[in-house]
């Protein structure tokens, strides 16, 4: 019983741990405002997250890419409706970069 208990307490601990990161940059997401715009499956301003994953699936510079554009705005890729900057004083970098790997790995 006590092992079963241990072992227990065990995969709790990890996934809690492996939660975390996932949990943080989807606050990350929420905190920056991003849900005014982008939904998980379906398109509301901005093209849902999911098919933003799957635009730049594969792609070994869409971290970068994706940053950049979220950093600057712009338009023209998923259509006439701009998307407006996000500056380091709504989310900072690191938040930034690891909330664009989180949309990407949905």
């Amino acid at each position: 019983m006590i092992k079963t208990a241990a072992f227990f307490g065990i995969i709790c601990g990890l996934a809690l741990v492996l939660a975390t990161p996932a949990r943080a940059s989807e606050e990350s997401f929420k905190k920056a405002g991003c849900v005014a715009c982008h939904t998980p499956d379906k398109k509301l301003v901005g093209p849902a997250l999911k098919d933003i994953a799957a635009k730049y699936k594969g792609q070994g510079d869409a971290v970068a890419k994706l940053s950049e554009k979220a950093r600057k705005g712009g338009s023209g890729v998923w259509g006439p409706i701009p998307m407006p900057p996000n500056g380091a004083d709504k989310v900072s970098d690191a938040d930034l970069k690891s909330t664009v790997e989180w949309i990407l790995n949905r």
